[in-house]
């Protein structure tokens, strides 16, 4: 039962959505069909995404009060945790929003996986393809010289590790608190750990991560504009009615 609902519920509708994308947009460029499908589904996620970057500028708010409670009780985690939870419940925080996104995005990454791991020749296309949707044929799988279904690529895997660290790095920067051993070894850790796992994997996996890593930063930016914290528009007020 499950395996029917796999097959003709999500990899069969995505698979012969993305030989779609292939035929049109992307000009017979599998790579920029993977580039397109991955845009197509942030926009389909975007409303979800704006909650969480929503509840990200609320979070900014409160991260000096979390910070707060977690030294006053560094001996009592259970009374930390219940004190933490009054906080985000009064501020609203809630992480859902943003566990649909990386969910929905973590099932078509499985899926494309299935794609490369089945395979994209002719007769296994036929097979899979709707009646509406025009056999390729062969498909071009170079991304600009480099092999979609290819694992072990530095290049593409690097490129996604050196992102995550510039993007941590930003983040850490606009703390207000000190940085704990922790954070430094995600800092460290969790570029590289990815890394590794993109480089075992085809090289289309890291194209999609990177394709949806750059549209993240790009409505981060974004919401900034729309959702400013209180305390950013106090300030700036304030110091709009100082005299000169």
């Amino acid at each position: 039962m499950f395996a029917i609902i796999w097959h003709d519920f999500l990899y069969q509708p995505l698979f012969n959505f993305l030989i779609w994308i292939y035929n049109g947009w992307a000009n017979e460029n599998l790579g920029w069909a993977i580039v397109y499908l991955t845009v197509i589904l942030r926009v389909v996620l975007l409303p979800f995404t704006l909650v969480t970057e929503k509840g990200r500028s609320k979070g900014e708010d409160v991260s000096g009060e979390l910070a707060q409670i977690d030294k006053d009780f560094s001996n009592d985690a259970q009374l930390k945790k219940e004190e933490m939870r009054k906080i985000l419940k009064k501020k609203k925080v809630s992480p859902w929003s943003k566990a649909v996104v990386l969910g929905i995005q973590g099932l078509v990454l499985v899926l494309l996986y299935q794609v490369f791991l089945r395979g994209i020749t002719g007769e296994k296309i036929i097979k899979i393809l709707y009646p509406v949707i025009d056999f390729p044929g062969k498909i071009n799988t170079m991304f600009y010289g480099y092999d979609l279904g290819g694992r072990y690529d530095i290049v593409w895997a690097g490129a996604v590790a050196i992102f995550l660290l510039a993007e941590i790095y930003w983040s850490y920067r606009k703390q207000k608190h000190g940085l704990t051993k922790a954070d430094l070894s995600y800092f460290i850790l969790f570029p590289a750990a990815t890394f590794v796992v993109l480089l075992i994997l085809p090289m289309a996996k890291a194209l999609f991560i990177l394709t949806s890593l750059v549209f993240s930063v790009i409505i981060h930016q974004f919401s900034r504009l729309i959702f400013r914290s209180p305390k950013v528009e106090e300030v700036k007020s304030e110091g709009e009615k100082k005299p000169v």
